[in-house]
């Protein structure tokens, strides 16, 4: 196979931390291959050097094997050498472009035009636009010709298999159908490279194997190849043609995805014991709580229809429910973030009970200090540190000295080691992996010491093994600060390991809560499906 990308000896540093150490692979022109570890292994810094994100690296070099046109600058892939430019039909010449090297600036933003990235958590997309408008906008950022646009942007549109919501304003779409946007946006450049960092990470199994499908027949049908990160085993199985294992910033091994998958899971064990949780007094009670909003396509929609649930102090309560089920709605309501069109809230502070569905300091505003939520699409403030984003940058003021004690303590109730929180503390968001991004904003939660923590798919992000650390830091969050936690989730293995009762909604409703294997024995074959329901995510 003819060779697209060569790295060779390629390391990074960030202010002393080795983050990858003397890389060395290749990238064969067509080829599809995964990059898989767990997170903080190195993978999204390795991914951004070879697309040419952010700094250049301490060492080592990325060079890209490409053929060029100096009549009109097109770039093309090796196998083109010698055939007329399919722009201006001048000659195209190979050529060998040092990436990173401030002699191939000029070069590195040729290639650039002709490669593209999907971020796992940043849609990038226009939200008041709609699907179509959005693609047109990427076909103008290249000078696409404007009398042929219109008929472009559709056929993108139909590969993706988004004609049926071709008018939908953007921010109006699901999550898989927004990084199906997204996908269509990036094939608008005719790339002959797609880099995808985690691209389906936030969604549930039956959409995320719907855009891994995506991915293998545009790979396919625009003789494109892609470098695909992820720390799920099935992205790495459904969609590769070779993997790498990344540890710590070092390739293990390259080779099949199935032996790479094999190796990358003989660490994944599960073996620390909790007590069986004394759930106390009730602490929070929603009674026929009722949201309903207006919309263009659908009218009338009752988002949350007569709810009634009791969540106890220290339990662990679950809500799952399919896409539009109304399961995010309800926790914006519990958190006090939306109010409800009718119904009672009430959350237990002290001794008194607050009804959150009533405005004001005494009532609402009172409530929403004691409430912590971790939405899947969290923020940190990337020009701060680890340690900034977990005091002063949201109003918590400590003395240094307590507050670094403080943050290596909820660092570790999130997930970290000792050693990892006091390593990180000095770091920028942007020299975190996603999963490491993920459990500092849990933890950024946790600091200010709520009573009641909802947590809307806290695992969307996160490799299997730290979804195990993640499970013992909130099952620890219970046992050593009377923690009661709302679970919002598709990831039913996850739900069945913590929680220990499950709302289960539909179209509004819940219709059936209890003891959490005997609400998920009443999953039907639908929602099983949907929810990755007695499986791995």
């Amino acid at each position: 196979m003819t060779p697209l990308i060569t790295v060779k000896d390629l390391c990074m540093e960030f202010n002393g931390n080795v983050v990858l150490k003397g890389i060395n692979f290749e990238v064969a022109e067509g080829e599809t291959v995964g990059i898989i570890g767990r997170s903080g292994a190195g993978k999204t810094v390795l991914m951004h050097l070879m697309r040419g994100v952010d700094q250049p690296p301490t060492r080592g070099a990325i060079i890209y094997h490409v053929t060029a046109c100096d009549a009109c600058g097109y770039i093309g892939v090796p196998s083109e050498a010698g055939k007329p430019c399919p722009v201006c039909g001048g000659e195209l010449k190979p050529v060998d472009v040092d990436f990173w090297a401030e002699e191939s600036a000029a070069m590195k933003r040729r290639i650039m035009r002709r490669t593209a990235i999907m971020f796992q958590r940043t849609f990038a997309l226009y939200g008041d636009d709609r699907v179509i408008e959005n693609v047109l906008r990427a076909l103008d950022d290249i000078n696409y010709p404007a009398e042929r646009a219109v008929s472009r942007a559709a056929d993108l549109i139909d590969q993706v298999r988004l004609s049926h919501r071709m008018m939908h304003i953007a921010r109006d779409l699901s999550g898989g159908e927004k990084q199906r946007v997204v996908l269509a946006r990036q094939l608008a450049k005719n790339p002959f490279m797609l880099y995808a960092d985690e691209p389906t990470g936030t969604l549930d199994p039956e959409t995320a194997t719907l855009v891994h499908r995506m991915l293998i027949e545009s790979a396919e049908k625009n003789d494109m190849a892609m470098v695909i990160t992820s720390h799920f085993s099935n992205v790495i199985k459904d969609v590769v043609d070779r993997a790498i294992l990344l540890e710590n910033g070092e390739i293990k091994e390259i080779g099949a995805p199935d032996a790479i998958i094999g190796r990358f899971m003989e660490n994944y064990s599960d073996v620390e014991q909790h007590e069986v949780a004394d759930v106390g007094e009730k602490i929070l009670v929603g009674r026929d709580v009722v949201k309903r909003y207006l919309s263009v396509d659908r009218g009338v929609v009752r988002a949350v229809n007569g709810v009634s649930f009791e969540v106890g102090e220290k339990e662990i309560f679950g809500i799952i429910g399919k896409s539009g089920a109304g399961k995010t709605t309800l926790s914006r309501i519990i958190s006090g973030i939306l109010e409800p069109t009718s119904g009672e809230m009430n959350i237990r502070i002290g001794d008194d009970w607050i009804d959150m569905t009533k405005p004001g300091i005494e009532n609402r505003g009172r409530a929403k200090g004691y409430i912590g939520l971790l939405h899947q699409e969290y923020d940190l403030y990337p020009h701060r540190t680890v340690l900034d984003n977990l005091t002063d940058a949201i109003g918590l003021e400590f003395p240094k000295e307590l507050a670094m004690r403080k943050a290596i303590i909820t660092l570790g109730m999130a997930g970290f080691t000792p050693e990892k929180s006091k390593e990180i503390l000095d770091r920028y968001p942007t020299q975190l992996s996603e999963g490491e991004k993920h459990r500092v904003a849990l933890a950024q939660v946790l600091i200010r010491e709520p009573l009641l923590v909802v947590l809307d798919e806290p695992t969307g992000t996160m490799d299997p093994i730290t979804k195990i650390d993640v499970k013992h830091s909130i099952l620890h969050a219970r046992e050593e600060m009377d923690e009661t936690f709302i679970v919002v989730s598709h990831d039913m293995e996850f739900v069945r390991d913590i929680c220990d009762r499950v709302a289960l909604m539909r179209g509004g409703k819940i219709i059936k809560m209890g003891p959490t294997e005997e609400v998920l024995a009443h999953l039907t074959e639908d929602e099983r499906k949907v929810m990755g329901a007695g499986g791995a995510s």
